[in-house]
């Protein structure tokens, strides 16, 4: 979202760029700029969060998350692994 910010001419910045004209564009609106940058972020989100949940039901689906009961109680060094983990 600082991009927005940190790219305007007051503060430094080169502002917008006119590719076809090969000079900097007429005006920069920095809460404008800012605003397109946070939209991008919750599409970002967005995009992550509901990609993450659909990948997450389907392993669940495929294979399950949790193992059984009594074997968290054995342990899961035994169970998945075979061996001990500590001695005492």
């Amino acid at each position: 979202i600082g991009t927005g910010i940190v790219a305007a001419p007051v503060l430094g910045g080169t502002g917008l760029w006119d590719y076809a004209a090969n000079a900097p564009a007429a005006a920069y609106d920095m809460q404008a700029q800012a605003g397109i940058q946070a939209q991008a972020v919750l599409v970002t989100i967005l995009w992550s969060g509901i990609g993450s949940a659909v990948l997450f039901k389907l392993v669940d689906l495929a294979v399950g998350l949790r193992v059984e009961t009594d074997e968290e109680r054995e342990g899961l060094d035994l169970v998945d692994h075979g061996e001990r983990a500590y001695n005492y």
